[in-house]
């Protein structure tokens, strides 16, 4: 997983733009998050279901007003991987997504992070931490 300013996906590969930041801000920017999952062979040919939760520093998610009410920032879909032809029994199967954000008014001077889940399972490591830096005071 990568904090950039944007992605996407063309023919299997990861096209980054502005890759490999952890500070944004004040003010709402647009940003992506560029993932490349290795699918296990015995994972390959099953529907997996992915989620991206924005939690704060206190490990609680990101709420915003929504015409629906107070929501939390996620992002969610599904993907299938296929078995190559010529591909070796056994071997993991790259797929790469891209998840394009627009700007979020995020409080300044605060820490965020990107929690993935794949089926269910989150792990520490499927994580992306940022801060937005503290807004700047008028003259």
């Amino acid at each position: 997983m990568l904090l950039c300013d944007a992605a996407q996906v063309a023919e299997g590969k990861l096209y980054i733009l502005g890759g490999g930041w952890s500070i944004t801000g004040p003010e709402p920017m647009p940003s992506a998050i560029a993932i490349k999952v290795d699918v296990g062979w015995h994972e390959t040919e099953k529907m997996h279901h992915w989620e991206l939760f924005l939690m704060d520093a206190d490990g609680e998610p990101v709420m915003f007003d929504t015409p629906e009410g107070r929501q939390p920032v996620e992002v969610r879909g599904d993907f299938q991987v296929g078995r190559a032809e010529g591909i070796p029994a056994g071997s993991t199967v790259d797929f790469a997504f891209a998840v394009n954000i627009g700007p979020l008014p995020l409080p300044a001077a605060t820490r965020f992070t990107w929690q993935l889940s794949i089926d269910g399972i989150s792990d520490e490591n499927w994580s992306l931490a940022f801060t937005t830096r503290p807004a700047e005071t008028p003259v």
